[in-house]
């Protein structure tokens, strides 16, 4: 696999193969896999945060049901 400098960019490589365009700088990769993991971690949160938010609805629900009953009698 071959790679070629492509001409006005320091850290682009072209593969001769596949003709795809790779970035080689390893400093700007890290900076992207830091992005994706905080887009994980706050994606994570967000579902987490929802899930409690429909338990707390359920409680409630089965809060309102029981004093209800307890109105009733």
């Amino acid at each position: 696999m071959a790679k070629l400098k492509v001409d006005g960019y320091t850290s682009l490589v072209r593969d001769t193969v596949s003709n795809a365009v790779i970035n080689s700088s390893t400093s700007e990769y890290n900076i992207y896999m830091a992005r994706h993991r905080a887009r994980n971690k706050q994606s994570d949160e967000l579902r987490s945060a929802c899930k409690e938010i429909n338990n707390l609805k359920a409680e409630l629900r089965e809060i309102k049901s029981l004093i209800k009953k307890v109105i009733e009698k």
